[in-house]
């Protein structure tokens, strides 16, 4: 049997290796390809984010505990799963610093950008792709952008522009499982090929221009061809994963569920997935987002749509479909949160190394308020089985969560949009 190496320095060029005769081969991060690889004891398990985001918030009096600090009583919708309340934390008295709008800031769920109808809005960089354009590169996919029953997202690129989401549980799968034909790999490489050549001719022309320029343009030339040499790697990257062969699953493709006001089983889906799409190292940072639209949940009780029912003005009757509706995405989560506790690794398990957020922009829908976001992380590597609370009438600023997450995922950035330090009382375990 080959010997089998590993490189796990911080540079963007860390990979593992399969070396023999003169070739190195990089390889994605698969525990299960051989046993030499779990064995390393240079072996580290890679970490990874998801974050599920909703339009309509959560509602806190169901959701919030009571008691503060750790050993609190679950609430209601914790109750739910309360075999996991010392896998995850739960924050209350958040919010993000300059956000307000109602739902007009969904785009700011994981950007935290301040937002106000009265004010001229330029998103910024989303959490997942911060951290995916840093450490992205180490999988087929940088990312996955999801939603549970349409296209929107909370995923926005460096410049400010929404990914677009896909909500094809069947599509995603065939993505991520099913082998492209010879033709198929071939004619990515040719468009990922004349993709580099474009990039080329770009940099010999501004190399020409680079010649007339004062010393200060040059160093604006110099970081401008630093993007380009970064960007031919990356598409030299993607090229590599063209060839490759995807992972095998032993998992049937899932079948759409094409009623879209069947949001609980739709996210059950599309979760699964998720949860295969982090086993096999497809990707590490996964959104998926759920808005607001559709009709009548189908579950025993619910005869109104989700967005009336988030809307409810403290009407009882509405209130008490509502739990039904919130208890249940709850569960789902809690579900996939689960999956990632029982999967193990040679550390420990992947949600040891996978933070996982729920969270949004509303913090009660029915007023529209984005003050007081409903908060849970699990997993992650940090000391959880607590209730952070915070001053509910002048909020935390949460992207201090987010800033404590790229801190946990080995990046020093200083902030994190409107960040102040790591988030206090969230200590790594």
């Amino acid at each position: 049997m080959k010997k089998v190496y590993f490189n796990f320095s911080n540079s963007l060029s860390r990979r593992s290796f399969l070396k023999g005769a003169g070739a190195a081969m990089a390889l994605p991060w698969l525990e299960a390809m051989t046993p030499a690889f779990a064995a390393s004891s240079a072996y580290q398990a890679p970490r990874r984010f998801v974050a599920v985001t909703l339009a309509l918030g959560l509602h806190g009096p169901n959701l919030n505990p009571k008691e503060t600090g750790r050993n609190y009583a679950p609430s209601r919708y914790l109750s739910g799963i309360d075999d996991l309340l010392g896998d995850l934390t739960v924050v209350t008295g958040s919010s993000h610093p300059g956000v307000s709008g109602g739902h007009q800031a969904e785009g700011s769920i994981l950007s935290a950008a301040p937002y106000s109808r009265n004010a001229t809005f330029k998103n910024s960089i989303s959490i997942d792709q911060y951290l995916a354009k840093h450490q992205g590169h180490h999988t087929r996919f940088p990312s996955l952008v999801l939603d549970i029953n349409g296209t929107t997202s909370a995923s926005y690129t460096e410049s400010g522009s929404m990914i677009p989401a896909e909500e094809s549980p069947s599509q995603v799968f065939n993505k991520l499982f099913i082998a492209n034909t010879p033709e198929e790999k071939e004619r990515q490489v040719e468009r990922l090929k004349q993709g580099r050549s474009i990039m080329d001719v770009v940099a010999a022309d501004a190399k020409r221009v680079e010649k007339k320029l004062g010393s200060g343009d040059r160093e604006k030339m110099d970081q401008y061809f630093t993007s380009v040499r970064n960007f031919e790697k990356r598409l030299g990257d993607v090229q590599e994963w063209a060839r490759k062969p995807k992972p095998k699953v032993n998992a049937q493709a899932p079948v759409d569920i094409e009623n879209s006001d069947a949001i609980i089983d739709r996210k059950k889906l599309m979760l699964d997935v998720m949860f295969l799409a982090l086993q096999t190292d497809s990707t590490r940072f996964i959104t998926v987002h759920l808005n607001g639209e559709g009709g009548a949940v189908p579950l025993e009780g619910v005869d109104e749509g989700y967005h009336s029912l988030s809307h409810h003005g403290l009407d009882e009757e509405k209130l008490d479909q509502l739990a039904l509706v919130e208890s249940e995405l709850i569960h789902k989560w809690g579900g996939f949160v689960r999956d990632l506790k029982g999967a193990n690794e040679s550390n420990g398990t992947m949600l040891d190394t996978t933070s996982v957020l729920m969270t949004s922009n509303l913090g009660n829908a029915s007023s529209h308020d984005n003050r007081n976001m409903p908060v849970m992380l699990a997993g992650g590597g940090f000391k959880h089985g607590q209730h952070l609370a915070f001053d509910k009438t002048d909020n935390y600023p949460l992207p201090n969560l987010y800033l404590s997450i790229l801190r946990r995922h080995g990046l020093e950035s200083e902030r994190f949009a409107t960040s102040t330090g790591e988030m206090a009382g969230l200590e790594m375990a």
